[in-house]
């Protein structure tokens, strides 16, 4: 998923706010499964819900305003509750990495007991 960086994004110094990457990997993580034809939404509505248990950033070089970045999203291990996403931000004019991530995230369902995945998402992983 590509998206342009905004004023919004920025700290005082010009430079993303490294707290808004968090919500970068999130929007890159739904878009990677709606390009799977998996809607995260769907499955929330079928009682599937994906909380971040685990996070590992590291911050390589700033965005800054009205930097065009991409987001990279590739699927590194899953279990029966659980699953591991490798994630990069990149700049998209010189493909510079921006940061790496590493996300777990855990399958819930109603209270917030681990449940497995649904079908589709256990098939996806498998591919």
């Amino acid at each position: 998923m590509e998206f342009r960086v905004y004023y919004e994004d920025t700290d005082a110094g010009g430079v993303v706010y490294h707290a808004r990457y968090l919500g970068f990997l999130e929007r890159g993580r739904t878009e990677f499964f709606r390009q799977q034809g998996v809607s995260v939404g769907e499955l929330a509505g079928r009682g599937y819900v994906f909380p971040v248990i685990k996070l590992e950033i590291d911050y390589r070089s700033p965005a800054v305003l009205d930097d065009l970045v991409r987001i990279e999203t590739e699927i590194l291990e899953a279990g029966k509750t659980t699953f591991t996403l490798g994630q990069q931000v990149v700049r998209s004019i010189d493909g510079k990495l921006l940061a790496a991530a590493k996300v777990t995230l855990v399958c819930v369902g109603p209270g917030m007991k681990p449940k497995r995945l649904p079908a589709e998402l256990a098939g996806l992983m498998s591919d």
